[in-house]
C-alpha cells in the first residue's frame, strides 16, 4: 500500500477535549483489504480504529468496520452503521 491515506484522531466518551477514549477513523476504508484494514489497526495500536466504507451518509448511518490491533470486532450486520453526532 503506498498511497495517502485519510484519517482522523477522535477522542470518545469523554467530558471535554483530551479526556475520552482515543480511536482513528479512516475515510477511505472502501478501497482496502481486510488485511489492510488489520494492518492499519495495529499500526496505529489505538484501542479501536474505525474504517467508513462509503462516501454518503444512507438511511441507517455511514458503512463502517471496526478493528482492534488484533482483530475485527463481530457486529450483528457486518458492515455496521454509525451515525455522526
Amino acid at each position: 500500500m503506498s498511497f495517502p491515506l485519510r484519517y482522523v484522531l477522535v477522542d470518545v466518551f469523554g467530558e471535554k477535549p483530551f479526556t475520552g477514549n482515543q480511536l482513528a477513523v479512516v475515510l477511505d476504508g472502501a478501497a482496502l483489504s481486510a488485511r489492510e484494514m488489520q494492518d492499519i489497526a495495529r499500526e496505529f495500536n489505538l484501542s479501536e480504529t474505525t474504517f467508513v466504507l462509503g462516501a454518503h451518509e444512507g438511511e441507517r448511518g455511514y458503512p463502517v468496520r471496526i478493528f482492534t490491533p488484533e482483530r475485527e470486532l463481530p457486529s450483528p450486520v457486518t458492515p455496521r452503521s454509525v451515525r455522526p453526532g
